[in-house]
């Protein structure tokens, strides 16, 4: 496939499926397997491509994040608990993401895995939806520091790929009582420091690749990828949040089943 026309499929991927529950680095790994392209050669590009939607919430939430940021300059104690619990939600992943990162390359390297973890992962979101009583409305700022430290241990089980990073945190968040747009926000918040850390992590270890030449999937096409990352994400988050007011998860639930099903089969041939 052209590597242009191959850039621009995986920045759609990226940006369409980084924030919602149906898992990003699962649809790039099947991906590769689809579209037929060296998955290895791609490596640098699928790392980087995913700033591309992490600049997409900092412009959707700027407001928010200016407000924090001078907030904290005034210790004002909202901005406060925010970023107590924006790190509380982060350092569990941090943590754990360095102790097993050898274990997690392997399971990246599984096409397989993500089919059972989409699987696997459609059924507990229609089980929590089904179960959880979230509270009223609140805030990213009114979490207590035990929900937000929650919130940051489940995320941790998308260490496996195919889980989502963005359905472990929502779905644990409601079914810790955390309502829809409470639990979605604090998703899109905690995916810039999470990201942010595991892609510089990644790029670090890349390092030589970076510096001898990226081959042939070159800086046009990481460029390519990452306009198209940010624009497709950008539109995904300005929707998610109203789309799931009116009709919850249970459609990315059924879709995760769906693909799940699909790919176990097609990859067990």
């Amino acid at each position: 496939m052209d590597l242009t026309l191959t850039a621009i499929l995986l920045g759609v991927v990226e940006g369409l499926t980084e924030f919602i529950p149906v898992s990003s680095t699962g649809h790039l790994i099947l991906a590769a397997e689809v579209f037929g392209y060296d998955a290895e050669q791609w490596k640098v590009f699928n790392v980087v491509i995913q700033l591309g939607a992490i600049l997409a919430v900092v412009v959707q939430y700027w407001r928010t994040f200016w407000a924090v940021g001078w907030g904290l300059l005034r210790v004002d104690p909202m901005s406060v608990r925010f970023l107590r619990n924006i790190l509380l939600g982060f350092l569990p992943s941090a943590v754990l993401g360095l102790a097993l990162k050898h274990y997690i390359d392997i399971l990246l390297g599984s096409p397989l895995v993500v089919g059972w973890a989409l699987l696997v992962g459609g059924i507990a979101i229609l089980a929590i939806e089904k179960v959880a009583k979230p509270g009223g409305a609140s805030g990213v700022a009114q979490l207590p520091a035990r929900q937000a430290l929650g919130v940051g241990l489940v995320q941790c089980l998308s260490m496996v790929p195919g889980v989502s990073r963005s359905g472990a945190t929502i779905m644990g968040a409601l079914a810790m009582g955390i309502e829809r747009r409470t639990a979605a926000e604090f998703s899109f918040f905690l995916a810039v420091p999470t990201m942010l850390g595991a892609t510089t992590l990644e790029l670090l270890d890349n390092r030589a690749a970076l510096a001898s030449g990226l081959g042939p999937v070159g800086w046009t096409e990481i460029g390519i990828g990452f306009a198209v990352a940010f624009v497709v994400a950008l539109v995904v988050i300005r929707g998610f949040v109203a789309f799931v007011s009116r009709s919850g998860f249970a459609p990315f639930a059924w879709y995760r089943i769906v693909a799940g099903i699909l790919a176990i089969y097609l990859l067990s041939r």
